[in-house]
């Protein structure tokens, strides 16, 4: 099982800068948001690949030990 706090800690080695909030408390599925100036200039789906990639595998198919994470993701304002 995974918690809020290690998904923000895996996001935030990818991340270092970034403005990122994690809830959810079931240990499967999550919301994140991601506000870092990296994304400047990507798509939404460049910036969630991203992320995803950032997740390092924990999102794999029915072994991964996340589940399901809403995402939103963008440049700062």
């Amino acid at each position: 099982m995974i918690t809020a706090r290690e998904i923000e800690d895996l996001l935030k080695e990818s991340f270092p800068n970034a403005q990122i909030t994690v809830e959810g408390d079931d240990g499967a599925h999550f919301a994140a948001q991601v506000v870092d100036e990296s994304f400047r200039g990507m798509n939404r789906v460049q910036q969630q690949r991203a992320v995803y990639a950032a997740l390092k595998g924990k999102m794999d198919g029915s072994a991964g030990e996340l589940h399901a994470l809403a995402l939103t993701t963008r440049a700062p304002q």
